[in-house]
């Protein structure tokens, strides 16, 4: 099918009811513009200059524990806070609408090794960053004014992470954000129509067809989406139909743990480079209603198109008209599924 899908067309995306431009013949084209630096993995376990590091100072001047497995902590340069005044400006037009925003934004450290990614982390020590993100998801959101908790890791500077230091965000919401608010509907407009979850069906359909398949364990599928984006996007999905990261058992624990181990290194291995990407959970809102529409996922969107230093850009008709992609998920699938699981760092 791959060959099949080598002329300009436009993809459904069912979860975000949008189009996707795809344009596979631009990749022939000549690349004069920004040429990032490669990014090698850090061999600085320990970094006296680190504000994440165990018992250092943070920019905010509190000092981190001797911590030896997950630490978080509130984010000292919160986004949003859980505390607004009583009475706020308001615009005087109706066209110039506002409210208050209110949310906690926490920082989740997943190891103390300052070297570290979660392509170099064990089984093991992944697994108990599973279970802090499902800790953390369970108590913000029972929090009755809390309606969303997004979970998500900027990974590289290429994808503006502050840190290097390998950790991920926890932004709690008073309301439910556009993303998560646009599948919300797209899976309940589905759902009602249907009265069948749709990523219960869209899993089987990718597994069915498997170009696009680019590993699966025994509970979770990871797959390049009909519909992607991003040059290697990925749509991690669990094969049961689960809302939220406290509904999954055990060993579906221990299958997103190695689904997650075995999808960043493949990461790595594709331009032999420390991957950037942004990679966030989309779990079901926690704003006290029935979501039994909701599918626990995570999205990948990683930036590099063609080599570990030339980015994908989403500019000028991207922005101004609808997303545009250049090479079909069918053969971003490939490129993935022949990458090793062996680390290359580790080959070294």
């Amino acid at each position: 099918m791959a060959g099949k899908w080598q002329y300009p067309h436009r993809r459904w995306n069912p979860l975000r009811q949008a189009w996707v431009l795809v344009s596979p013949h631009r990749t022939q084209r000549p690349w004069q513009g920004e040429v990032a630096q490669k990014s090698a993995p850090s061999a600085v376990t320990y970094d006296p200059e680190c504000y994440l590091c165990p018992g250092n100072k943070r920019a905010g001047g509190a000092v981190n524990p001797q911590y030896d497995s997950i630490f978080t902590f509130v984010n000292d340069y919160a986004a949003l806070l859980p505390d607004l005044p009583a009475e706020q400006d308001q615009p005087s037009s109706s066209l110039l609408v506002a409210e208050g925003a209110r949310g906690l934004c926490k920082v989740l450290c997943f190891h103390p090794d300052h070297s570290l990614t979660l392509a170099r982390m064990t089984r093991p020590e992944i697994r108990r960053v599973v279970d802090a993100w499902t800790k953390e998801y369970e108590e913000l959101g029972a929090t009755d004014w809390i309606h969303y908790v997004q979970i998500f890791e900027n990974r590289g500077a290429m994808m503006g992470a502050s840190n290097p230091h390998p950790h991920g965000q926890i932004w709690s919401t008073g309301f439910v954000p556009d993303e998560p608010a646009a599948e919300t509907i797209a899976q309940h407009e589905y759902f009602a129509k249907k009265r069948s979850c749709l990523l219960c069906d869209y899993v089987q359909e990718e597994l069915g067809a498997g170009e696009r398949v680019v590993l699966e364990n025994e509970h979770f599928a990871v797959l390049v989406p009909w519909w992607a984006t991003w040059p290697f996007e990925i749509l991690l999905v669990s094969k049961r139909h689960a809302a939220a990261m406290p509904e999954l058992k055990i060993e579906e624990r221990d299958a997103l743990a190695d689904a997650l181990k075995r999808l960043t290194t493949r990461y790595d291995n594709l331009f032999e480079t420390s991957f950037p990407y942004t990679m966030g959970f989309h779990q079901a809102p926690t704003d006290g209603k029935d979501h039994k529409e909701w599918h626990f996922h995570a999205h990948f969107y990683p930036p590099l198109l063609r080599s570990a230093t030339v980015r994908k850009f989403m500019v000028g008709f991207e922005m101004l008209g609808m997303p545009q992609r250049d090479i079909t998920p069918e053969s971003a699938a490939e490129r993935l599924r022949a990458c090793s699981e062996e680390h290359f760092w580790a080959r070294e």
